[in-house]
């Protein structure tokens, strides 16, 4: 199965953006969680990083019901 970037349905906070990004990174999504803030704050543009992820939120598409049952499945 070729390996597709989604927004998570079980790792969520706010939309599933970083949940899905770790999950496609395999890491742990707290330290995605943490990049995000600290670049959204050193990098200058707090609101920059706050809109990247209401834009990343409608981009992302949502993990299908059936891929979100085969990692159950393999569980």
């Amino acid at each position: 199965m070729k390996k597709r970037l989604y927004r998570s349905r079980e790792d969520i906070i706010v939309s599933g953006v970083c949940g899905g990004i770790s999950e496609y990174l395999d890491i742990d999504p707290t330290i995605i969680r943490v990049m995000w803030v600290v670049l959204s704050i050193f990098g200058g543009a707090i609101f920059g990083g706050v809109v990247l992820y209401i834009v990343c939120s409608f981009i992302i598409p949502r993990t299908p019901i059936y891929i979100d049952a085969e990692y159950r499945e393999k569980d």
